[in-house]
Parts: C-alpha cells; sequence; structure tokens
C-alpha cells in the first residue's frame, strides 16, 4: 500500500496547477483536496468539481479539509445519519415502538364473540419471531377463537399512495418497501427453492410462515442458472403465489428476498397472522380490515420494539431503507404530528439543525432514508453536525451504530488490508451517479475526525478508490 504521508507528497505542475484556483472561496482557511485523492480521482476521469469533501476534528472549530464544501450533492444512504442522529437527540436512546391489541365484544372460556384489533406505531423491526411472541402473549391472555374480524389500526402514519416501482422501477426489491404504521417482517418475504429432481419442481419455504392454500411450485427447468430470479416471474395473489417461469435445476438451492408488492398490506399480514396464530393454537375464519381502535376496546397486551440504538445501528449498518423511514415518521408522531407525514418530521429535523447553528438552506430531505433523487445536502452541513453529534450525549450509541472500516456492515470488504481497517466508522451511500462516505476516523495520533465525501458524477461508482483513498489519507495525516 502506499505512503500517503502529507510529507511525501508532491504537487506535480502539470497535473495540479490549476486545483489551487478551484477551491471555494468559503474554503480558504482549510486545505483542498490531498493530492492522492485528486490522482485517484484523475485517474477515474472524474471532475474535481463533481467531488465534495470536509474534514473537521472534532475538538476543532475549523475544517482541515473543504472541497467543495458549501454545494448541495446527493449523498445517498449517509443521510441516514441525518435522520438516526435527529432520532437519537430527539426521541432519546430509551425510546421504543408500541404494538397493542385490543378487544371489542365478550371474551369466555377462550373465545371471543367480537373483534380483535391490533394496533402499530410504527415499530420497524417486528420481524416474525417478535410477532410470533407477541400472538403468543395475545393465547397467554385466554384468547383462543376469534369469532369476528381482525381489525389492523395503521392510524399512527398517514395513508398516502405509494408506487414501489417509482424510484428505478423495480417493486419487487426490498429497498423498496414503503412505510407503514404495522410494518410486518419489513413487509418482505424469504422465499428459499430446493430442486426436487423426483417431482420435478422446485418446492418453496417461505418466511414468515404463511397460510396460503394456492401456492404452485416451479417446475424445474435445464440449462445454466443464468437469470434465475427474471425466469420465475412470481405473481403474488392473496391466497397464494403463482410462478410463471421455471426453476433450473442447475441452480441448486437458493434464497430470494422480495416485496410482495401486488398484495394489498391486509393480505400479507392477514396471511401471516392466519399461520402463526393457528401454530400457536388459535382459530380465526373471519376477515382482516383495515380500521381504528374504537373508544370501548380493552386493551390486553402490550408488546415492545427493541430500544432505539438497536433499531439505529440496523439502519445504519445495513442501510436500512424502509426502517429510516419510519424514524422521520416517528419524530413527527413523537411531536404531536398523528397521522404522521415525513414534511412534518422533515421541519422538525430541520429546526433541529437549525438551533445548532447548522444553516440548512441547501438541505433537501424527502423521506430520511437516501433512497431519492431529490435529497440534498452539503458537506459542510453533514460534517458539521458530525461534529456535533460527537459532543451530544447519544454519541456512544450514534458512532457504534455504523460500520467499522473493513470489519463489518456495508464498509466489511473495504480497506481490509489497510491501517484504517478498524479505526473508522463509516457510512456508505450509493446510487446511479452517487458514491458517498461520512463518519469517523481515528487518526493514528490518536485525534478523531468528522470526515465526508461525496461524489456525483455519471462515473461515480468508480470513485471508490478516492474515496478508500481519502479515508487512509486522513488516518495517517490527522
Amino acid at each position: 500500500m502506499p505512503n500517503y504521508r502529507l510529507s511525501s507528497l508532491v504537487f506535480s505542475c502539470s497535473l495540479f496547477s490549476g486545483l489551487l484556483c478551484l477551491i471555494p472561496a468559503a474554503a480558504h482557511a482549510a486545505q483542498p483536496l490531498p493530492p492522492v485523492v485528486a490522482e485517484a480521482l484523475s485517474r477515474s476521469a472524474i471532475p474535481l468539481q463533481s467531488v465534495g469533501a470536509y474534514v473537521q476534528e472534532v475538538s476543532s472549530p475549523k475544517p482541515t479539509v473543504a472541497w467543495n464544501a458549501e454545494a448541495g450533492f446527493n449523498p445517498a444512504s449517509t443521510m441516514k445519519l441525518v435522520t438516526t442522529d435527529a432520532a437519537l437527540e430527539m426521541l432519546g436512546p430509551a425510546f421504543v415502538w408500541k404494538t397493542r391489541a385490543y378487544l371489542r365484544g365478550t371474551l369466555s372460556d377462550g373465545v371471543l364473540q367480537g373483534d380483535l384489533i391490533i394496533r402499530g406505531e410504527g415499530d420497524p423491526k417486528l420481524v416474525t419471531e417478535r410477532f410470533w411472541q407477541f400472538l403468543r402473549q395475545i393465547r397467554a391472555a385466554g384468547v383462543r377463537e376469534i369469532r369476528g374480524n381482525l381489525i389492523l389500526d395503521r392510524s399512527q402514519f398517514a395513508t398516502t399512495a405509494y408506487d414501489a416501482g417509482a424510484f428505478d422501477g423495480s417493486p419487487l426489491k426490498p429497498y423498496n418497501v414503503g412505510p407503514d404504521a404495522l410494518l410486518l417482517n419489513y413487509n418482505v418475504v424469504t422465499m428459499r427453492f430446493m430442486p426436487d429432481a423426483v417431482r420435478g419442481v422446485a418446492t418453496v419455504q417461505f418466511d414468515p410462515p404463511v397460510a396460503w392454500t394456492q401456492t404452485r411450485m416451479p417446475n424445474l427447468t435445464n440449462g445454466a442458472c443464468g437469470d434465475w430470479q427474471g425466469n420465475l416471474q412470481p405473481q403474488f395473489q392473496p391466497d397464494g403465489v403463482r410462478f410463471s417461469g421455471g426453476y433450473p435445476a442447475s441452480c441448486g438451492e437458493k434464497i430470494w428476498y422480495i416485496h410482495p408488492y401486488r398484495l394489498n398490506p391486509n393480505d400479507y399480514f392477514g396471511q401471516v397472522f392466519r399461520q402463526l396464530w393457528r401454530d400457536v393454537g388459535g382459530s380465526f375464519s373471519g376477515n382482516v380490515v383495515d380500521g381504528t381502535t374504537p373508544p370501548d376496546a380493552r386493551q390486553i397486551v402490550e408488546w415492545q420494539s427493541p430500544s432505539l440504538p438497536e433499531i439505529v445501528r440496523d439502519i445504519n449498518k445495513f442501510s436500512n431503507n424502509v426502517m429510516a423511514r419510519h424514524l422521520l415518521l416517528t419524530i413527527a408522531a413523537q411531536h404531536g404530528n398523528v397521522p404522521a407525514t415525513p414534511q412534518f418530521g422533515v421541519n422538525l429535523v430541520r429546526a433541529w439543525l437549525n438551533r445548532k447553528g447548522i444553516d440548512t438552506d441547501k438541505l433537501v430531505i424527502e423521506n430520511g432514508s437516501g433512497l431519492s433523487r431529490t435529497e440534498q445536502i452539503t458537506p459542510e452541513e453533514m460534517g458539521r453536525m458530525l461534529v456535533a453529534a460527537y459532543q451530544s450525549p447519544v454519541m456512544a450509541e450514534f458512532i457504534a451504530s455504523m460500520p467499522i472500516v473493513g470489519l463489518d456492515g456495508t464498509m466489511r470488504r473495504r480497506l481490509v488490508n489497510d491501517d484504517v481497517a478498524g479505526r473508522a466508522h463509516i457510512k456508505t451511500g450509493s446510487l446511479d451517479g452517487v458514491r458517498s462516505v461520512a463518519g469517523y476516523v481515528q487518526a493514528i495520533s490518536g485525534r478523531r475526525y468528522a470526515v465526508v465525501c461525496i461524489i456525483n458524477d455519471s462515473r461515480a461508482e468508480a470513485g471508490r478508490a478516492a474515496q478508500d483513498a481519502f479515508l487512509q489519507w486522513v488516518y495517517e495525516n490527522g
């Protein structure tokens, strides 16, 4: 690995003679891009104007590196740092979401002559095993047979039309799931395909388990595995899934995480409920309908989510979009905006940053996840927020939520053989035309730096080497 220490770096007049004249006026007190980073960008044919960077030691009042720091950039998933930091400070590290079960009607000898109502507050991690435990608690409260309906109360979040294919035309992708106050298992189905040569089909196991009665297994086909997902052409319906195409036997066992976007949310939730309710010894033959919790309903069970720091860790380590959306809506709801809307949450986050003295004139937040073509932030805004976060009471929870370079999360395969590995917590972001990194680097000196580097360019994907060099440079020269 080349030595990136500043003392060993020399500007080439032919390559960098025009570099200094490009430095924004506001960045005169700071260094421009380190030469090693500029060289990597040049090799990738990425113009310097397409890059924004910011470095500031967390106890210093001024940055040490600022390049295009006041220009607005699409940050991709590094926008999650804004949302998660705001949530930790505005909701508090002990915050939990609550999902409640109510009864309406009479309960006698385990038979409910009436409706079971489930009301959600937007728990982002109501996954299969937790939902099963929730239903076990309802059974323990004495409910065995439900002779009315299952009423789903999603009124915590505003109901708006959501197009799962609007962002990139890939509505089956889990990252395109929309928010839901009763989000169950991220609204994703895991399908495990296993060739059965005797029957000539691929058997399919589903998680979460669903009470589908009309699932037709795909036939086995010959030939290369290739685009096996595209060949299957799944069609989700309330009573099951059908595959128009076959499954190549050469694929062996495969797993597909899929968003069944054509299913009504009640159909998805209802079929999982029916199966798991049966599994815990209950019976139910009614309908699954939307509704609100009536005043005469009586609560029997309250389920609590993991605490906010665990949720934030999942969001930042693994870049979960729908969980980040839920944070923004929860910020709104907890400040009186019920049913919650993203715009109310955006206004609260903007005001929170302003109170820290951070200018938000160029900040644009659409949903708080970074899965957006309109979200925008300046490197300086992001960098100053990171510096302020280091001084906050929830600093430890915030930093611990980010991927550790070379070890885990979205940074587990990057810089694994470099000195900065294990010494930086960095959130990544990627969209077509966008690559970004932001977080903290603990330099060889022991000082900690807030770092931001965003590339918005058609060749942004090739800028990964430059961003890795940027992190290594901060480690060696900070």
